[in-house]
């Protein structure tokens, strides 16, 4: 795409990256076919090329913010499906960060929308206070539900019935024995309160291969939220923590990997070179490379397949295994798109002795997207709706998936269990049965 920008302009660090951004887009437009909200709406300033041309238009000229440009670029998922799709290699993640930047800069959101941004921010980010508000809200919630709509509706509705107890292993330490090696796992924010089960499963399958898990005091949220709302510098603040306090637990000794069980955390923290590429040292970018997605970390040595197949035979006398037929994969956009993780859980699920079905178009976004299916709560129904319609049509028990936002949010919107691959893994493995599977028994037994 031909770009005009100043000489003056190009002196400014932000327009040099766009620039070069978007003269790698050709307007060929095959990320249409792949963009959900474009799919939607069939606007194409609701489409990547159309995003990009907005951010062009609005750099270029130096226009102020409009409210037409907040609602557009507000609208995207932050999929990256368009980044898998586009033949030029344009780098949309980046250059959609910079306009959320822009927007967040000009100070034009509406109190009511900027108090709203506020409150997710606070929530999400803080365990402790995230879980005070889940048991209030679950108190609330069930006179509420009849008359709730729009975002409140959308809130309400991802409040469980029932919270699990605070995990043992959110506490600091180091667990098993590193026959292997040694990993570090991210406690994470949102799931070590929504599901707790996913971490202490992650625990007992490294342990069970061999790995020491160390939990640290320090890390918290990866950044990830306040990043895809524009603000650049509390994301840093954020990445800036983990990172020095990863690098500290490094010190004890040789990691294998830093070890992500959320997809879209795992996405920004591989990215965290580039978030903080101005800082003076390189603890960032090495910090960054040595993030691995779990099943990604799984298969990095060939005899796990074999291992994870010898202790799954073990498990073959259980009823519950013996019933349970095929199953239905959900690859996060930001493990398939964002990661580009895409074989691996696939390899994984088989190695246990299971069918593996996957849904049609599995590659459009199941509508979640960190906090997009509470500021879009329409759009967002229906992409659920579109992806529960094609995961029930594999004809499998259960949905497994590897992203606490995506199982949360698949699972509200289906009667099939929703399972992160983790627990089922670990369960198939020798661990317990994960809860969500009372669903599955009590239709079997």
């Amino acid at each position: 795409m031909q770009t005009d920008f100043s000489l003056a302009q190009l002196g400014v660090e932000r327009n040099q990256n766009a620039e070069q951004i978007i003269r790698q887009c050709v307007h060929c437009g095959f990320c249409l076919a792949t963009c959900p909200t474009y799919q939607l709406l069939g606007d194409e300033r609701d489409s990547p090329r159309g995003r990009i041309y907005q951010t062009k238009t609005l750099l270029e000229q130096e226009r102020t913010v409009t409210t037409g440009f907040i609602q557009h670029i507000d609208r995207c998922l932050s999929c990256l499906s368009c980044m898998t799709t586009c033949p030029s290699g344009v780098d949309y993640m980046h250059l959609v960060d910079e306009a959320r930047a822009q927007i967040e800069e000009s100070g034009l959101r509406p109190l009511r929308e900027k108090l709203v941004r506020d409150s997710l921010v606070i929530l999400m980010t803080r365990p402790w206070l995230f879980r005070a508000a889940m048991v209030v809200g679950s108190v609330f919630a069930p006179v509420l539900r009849p008359f709730a709509r729009g975002r409140l509706q959308a809130m309400l509705g991802l409040i469980p019935s029932r919270l699990s107890p605070v995990s043992r292993v959110n506490d600091a330490g180091c667990y098993g024995r590193a026959k292997k090696g040694r990993v570090i796992l991210p406690k994470g924010c949102v799931q070590q309160v929504l599901t707790p089960e996913t971490n202490e499963a992650t625990v007992r399958l490294l342990n069970r291969l061999g790995y020491a898990v160390s939990v640290t005091a320090q890390d918290g949220c990866c950044g990830s939220l306040e990043l895809h709302m524009g603000r650049e510098d509390a994301a840093r603040q954020k990445a800036r923590q983990n990172v020095c306090t990863w690098a500290a637990a490094r010190q004890g000794g040789e990691v294998a990997a830093i070890v992500a069980t959320a997809s879209g955390c795992g996405t920004t923290m591989k990215d965290y070179g580039h978030l903080l590429r101005h800082d003076s040292d390189t603890a960032a970018a090495e910090t960054a490379a040595l993030v691995r997605d779990v099943t990604e970390f799984l298969l990095s040595e060939s005899e796990t397949l074999t291992t994870l197949a010898q202790q799954a035979r073990q498990r073959q006398s259980d009823p519950l295994r013996s019933a349970l037929g095929a199953v239905a994969c959900h690859l996060p956009c930001s493990l398939q798109h964002g990661q580009k993780v895409t074989w691996q859980p696939q390899k994984l699920i088989e190695a246990v002795g299971l069918e593996v079905r996957e849904p049609a178009q599995s590659d459009l976004c199941c509508g979640s997207a960190g906090t997009w299916n509470i500021m879009n709560p329409e759009l967002a129904q229906k992409l659920r709706r579109a992806k529960v319609n094609n995961l029930d049509n594999t004809g499998a028990d259960i949905v497994v998936t590897s992203n606490v936002g995506c199982l949360t949010w698949i699972g509200g919107g289906t009667a099939h269990p929703v399972v992160h691959i983790v627990e089922l893994l670990d369960w198939m493995t020798g661990g317990p049965a994960p809860e969500c599977l009372a669903k599955l028994r009590s239709k079997i037994f």
